[in-house]
């Protein structure tokens, strides 16, 4: 075996892990397009009007949408009152309040409500009877929770 042989050797070696790193590049370049898209905290909203006082309010942090139901109480609440009434809905409300940006706003009142919506519904709540409302802005007195929460309703 010549050095000459070694130096081909070597530069294959090098060739194919250029190529191969060269192939992973492109593979990731062009399957970008073609990979779905991801779920975002999106849903479908529904014009249905609220009646009476909610059923239970979640608060949730500033500028936060996540929902953790620690004691269950949320899921237990509504599950009993859906079990009472077995052709009604749970309507979800998110709120936010005027200040900043209200595309923001709105967007963080819909992903809290999705948050809540996605606790019922793993906690054994049929997705088909719970509707999302429109986000809604707190105007006017109450504290800034209130411009934080989600409003469950069973009607």
């Amino acid at each position: 075996m010549s050095a000459h042989d070694d130096e081909d050797e070597v530069a294959g070696v090098v060739a194919g892990v250029v190529g191969g790193i060269a192939l992973c590049v492109a593979a990731v370049f062009f399957s970008a397009g073609a990979s779905p898209a991801l779920p975002s905290a999106t849903a479908a909203v529904s014009d249905i009007a609220p009646v009476g006082e909610p059923l239970m309010k979640v608060y949730f942090s500033v500028d936060q949408a996540v929902f953790v139901d620690e004691d269950n109480l949320v899921v237990v609440r509504t599950n009993q009152v859906l079990a009472a009434t077995p052709k009604a809905i749970v309507l979800l409300s998110g709120f936010h309040d005027a200040s900043g940006d209200p595309k923001h706003n709105a967007q963080l009142a819909m992903a809290r409500a999705v948050a809540v919506r996605d606790v019922l519904v793993a906690g054994g709540v049929a997705a088909v009877r719970v509707k999302l409302r429109r986000p809604e802005s707190t105007v006017g007195s109450g504290t800034p929770e209130e411009g934080r929460r989600v409003e469950i309703r069973v009607q």
